[in-house]
């Protein structure tokens, strides 16, 4: 059987392409931790392989013989929230049964029934591990997958219960405990039953340390690829792979994704001695875009969060606003994986850069009466000045009740411009955006083949667009923005470019906001647009 490239749930070594766990986790560090009986995170994005890594780990330490290596999803304890009687009881209930599979400890789940159920809840799972670490001839160690999936007073007496059991290891209790999830312990903050809010650490202060588990290197990615030519001997374009980079920066499921979309979704694509071009990996990057998959649905689900808001609305937006989110939001936001901090903080890669304006102005794109017919001429390029125009008298009509629609109202203007764009670029064109917080600019660049034949693989048209918020004088702002379009433009390679200008002030009546101007900089011609 043929391998492919995997997109839900742990890699199998037989059936996928994969990247070994010691080339994205500390290795050495962890066997260290476990042999000098801590107790410690191991956290990371969702999807990026944090389970398959732990059941490799399982297996390396145990073909060791040093230790019994038990590894236990406690996820569904979630659905408890506050009640510890039922989310302690499912905890227990996943370690019996797991004890019993992996361990072939059956006395332990005949213990949970028989009289682990008539122990006090805030003393049953400290009881069942003791009972398991006595039933074993090694120290135990443990894998507790999810665990910050749980909610308030359950995941308190959780962690309370281990680090009861803390000093009894690891002949009373496990050797080392692993626990496993989305964030660092700090981040778990915990809403009690009667409205008292905790931190994780304080109920688990006997942390050795927090491991994260990175992304793929740029390497790794290229290395997962050619697996498969390995494997089919199908080839791959070598321009895909700065592409690749550019667009998921190493997220595993976005790399794997990617690879599927190409090699199988793609149905020319399964005839092997056909090579995979670059234009083939732009198509399979937009149907992942508009495909909503799980993944890019729970990263998008994200953005209604007032924490995630408060660290995106001003990365959308480009403002100066370290000060308006504490420094947990944006922690949190980056073990999300949405943004990271180097080398400047920003989005974390260039899909995400995509799916999330795309589906904060989602119905208002789909709701909007433009048509890309309306601005091709006869040599099929876009007018972008009867485009850009035409903008100028929707925002002045729609704006005010438009924008007060989003979420993200701090960037509306640079939303409901993408939005506009992008129901005309669709099923056409392609919109690529930049952003990055303090820049106090959005950088936008519209491709658009001119060949309706050969699409992106003969002439394009691309068109650079600098969008800033008027604040001070608009004669420096004009200055300035001249000069950062002409650079961007340059480092694009594009020969059209336009700077937008939006005027936000509600005492300026909307003739003196519209305006247009050709402004010369740095040898060409850039479009001023007031708005």
């Amino acid at each position: 059987m043929e391998k492919s490239f995997n997109t839900a749930g742990p890699m199998i070594p037989g059936d996928h392409y994969y990247i070994p766990f010691r080339d994205r986790v500390d290795w050495e560090e962890v066997q260290h931790l476990i042999a000098h009986k801590r107790y410690f995170l191991l956290h990371a994005p969702r999807q990026t392989g944090k389970t398959t890594a732990l059941l490799e780990m399982m297996k390396v330490l145990d073909e060791s013989g040093d230790y019994q290596v038990l590894y236990a999803n406690i996820e569904g304890a979630q659905a408890a929230r506050n009640d510890v009687e039922a989310g302690i009881d499912t905890v227990c209930s996943v370690l019996a049964r797991a004890a019993k599979d992996y361990l072939h400890k059956e006395e332990v789940a005949v213990w949970f029934v028989e009289k682990g159920q008539q122990v006090p809840v805030h003393d049953r799972l400290l009881s069942l591990l003791a009972f398991l670490v006595r039933s074993c001839d090694k120290p135990v160690v443990l894998f507790l997958d999810e665990a910050d999936a749980l909610i308030g007073d359950t995941l308190i007496s959780l962690l309370r219960q281990i680090r009861s059991g803390y000093n009894q290891r690891p002949e009373a209790f496990p050797q080392s405990i692993v626990l496993c999830g989305l964030r660092d312990i700090r981040d778990y903050r915990i809403h009690t039953g009667d409205g008292e809010i905790i931190t994780g650490g304080s109920a688990f202060n006997i942390k050795a340390k927090s491991l994260r588990m990175g992304n793929f290197s740029a390497g790794e990615c290229r290395d997962l690829f050619l697996q498969h030519t390995s494997a089919t001997g199908q080839q791959f374009d070598e321009e895909i792979f700065s592409e690749l980079w550019e667009d998921t920066a190493g997220q595993p499921w976005l790399v794997n994704a990617l690879g599927h979309e190409m090699t199988w979704e793609e149905r020319a694509a399964r005839d092997r001695s056909r090579a995979i071009m670059l234009e083939d990996y732009f198509a399979a990057r937009e149907r992942l875009i508009q495909s909503r998959a799980t993944h890019l649905d729970q990263l998008t689900d994200k953005l209604r969060e007032p924490r995630v808001h408060r660290v995106i609305a001003p990365l959308l937006s480009g403002e100066e606003s370290e000060l308006q989110f504490p420094h947990d939001d944006l922690q949190y936001v980056v073990d999300l994986g949405l943004v990271v901090r180097k080398p400047q903080l920003k989005i974390a890669n260039r899909i995400y850069r995509e799916i999330i304006p795309r589906e904060l102005v989602a119905v208002t794109q789909d709701t909007m009466l433009q048509e890309s017919a309306w601005y091709i001429g006869a040599d099929r390029r876009l007018d972008m000045s009867a485009l850009l125009a035409a903008f100028q008298q929707f925002f002045r009509e729609n704006a005010d009740s438009w924008i007060e629609h989003f979420d993200y109202k701090e960037a509306g203007p640079q939303l409901l411009l993408q939005a506009f764009l992008q129901r005309i670029l669709n099923g056409g064109g392609r919109l690529n955006r930049e952003y990055a917080l303090g820049r106090r600019r959005t950088d936008l660049v519209v491709e658009w083949p001119l060949d309706e034949e050969r699409g992106f693989f003969g002439l394009v048209q691309k068109v650079v667009l600098e969008l800033k918020i008027l604040r001070g004088k608009r004669e420096v702002l004009i200055v300035e923005g001249l000069k950062q379009t002409a650079d961007y433009a340059d480092g694009c390679g594009a020969k059209e470019a336009h700077l937008i200008i939006f005027n936000r002030d509600p005492g300026i009546p909307w003739e003196e906001k519209i305006s247009f101007e050709l402004v010369g900089c740095d040898g060409r011609q850039i479009g001023v647009w007031g708005i």
